[in-house]
């Protein structure tokens, strides 16, 4: 008898992980148009001349960016010449993204990185668009291909101009993921139906609460409150709740976060704890097992409350 492949997805479904607080913690990306093929590691192993993958990683690492390479689905790609370039920055006070077409891929490490994990311009022009990232990095974890291609065309076909493909984002168990830009918001957990309510919500200035990762911008503990929060108050608008403040305590197996959060004039606290979960594979190409982190919300109050 045939014993079914292992995947990461499937086993983290089958544990009960639950997504909330699981979103890389990144402020700033670098996304980098590139047809393929991807290796293990997208830009290291890219057909990319004179060494240029190795040294934009290196100069993305100095600048604390997170490169990525991106192209479009198969019934969507471009023929146009250039190398498409996304540079967004996902500070807590506000975000930004541009675009723009290099003639040169070489020009990619002219841009100002530093600039744009501070806020500021990488030097590429102003993009008010939005980017639907759906990771397909099959070399890098079977589950991102074989999940994510379908959400890829689905969103492709509603939002062309939009999708794009993306290599390894993180979190290859809660696959189809889905990177949302510029808010910084990961989802997970999508199959083709669910990625395009993530979209149609998004349109309307509106998270999408069951599929929700976090946002970028915030430690995982506090990414799991603001879920909690939103959870409890109904509140799904996108700009509605505001993280102002944290403070932590406890054991790196055993910690508590407060975070604190504006919402319509009010201030609310959420005591979240994480601890370590029981050991298990957490990637398709894992060959040893890892602790799995897991956040408990313990209390969603309002700061004047007693």
């Amino acid at each position: 008898m045939t014993t079914a492949p292992f995947r990461c997805s499937a086993a983290s479904t089958g544990r009960g992980e639950e997504p909330a607080g699981t979103a890389s913690t990144v402020r700033a990306f670098l996304l980098l148009e590139h047809a393929g093929p991807w290796g293990v590691d997208a830009l290291r192993d890219a057909r990319l001349p004179d060494g240029l993958g190795a040294r934009i990683a290196a100069a993305a690492a100095a600048a604390r960016v997170r490169p990525l390479l991106v192209r479009r689905p198969a019934l969507t790609r471009d023929a146009g010449s250039g190398l498409r370039v996304f540079a967004a920055s996902c500070l807590p006070q506000g975000t930004r993204l541009e675009a723009g077409t290099l003639a040169d891929p070489h020009e990619v490490l002219d841009l100002d990185l530093a600039s744009l994990r501070g806020g500021g311009s990488s030097g590429l022009d102003p993009h008010d668009g939005t980017v639907l990232a759906v990771c397909t990095h099959g070399r890098h974890d079977a589950c991102c291909a074989e999940l994510g291609r379908p959400v890829a065309a689905a969103l492709a076909a509603v939002h062309p101009e939009e999708t794009w493909e993306v290599s390894h984002i993180g979190g290859d168990r809660y696959a189809g993921n889905l990177l949302l830009l510029p808010d910084g918001l990961y989802y997970g957990r999508l199959d083709p139906a669910a990625a395009l309510a993530v979209a149609a919500a998004s349109t309307r200035g509106h998270l999408e609460l069951d599929h929700l990762r976090g946002r970028t911008a915030y430690p995982m503990p506090v990414q799991a409150a603001e879920v909690a929060l939103r959870r409890h108050l109904g509140e799904t608008r996108r700009d509605a709740v505001r993280w102002v403040d944290r403070s932590v305590g406890g054991s790196a197996t055993n910690r508590v976060t407060n975070a604190v959060f504006e919402v319509a004039g009010g201030v609310w606290s959420v005591r979240v704890r994480t601890v370590e979960g029981p050991p298990a594979r957490l990637t398709c190409r894992a060959t040893r097992e890892n602790p799995t982190p897991r956040h408990e919300v313990e209390a969603v109050t309002p700061e004047d409350a007693g």
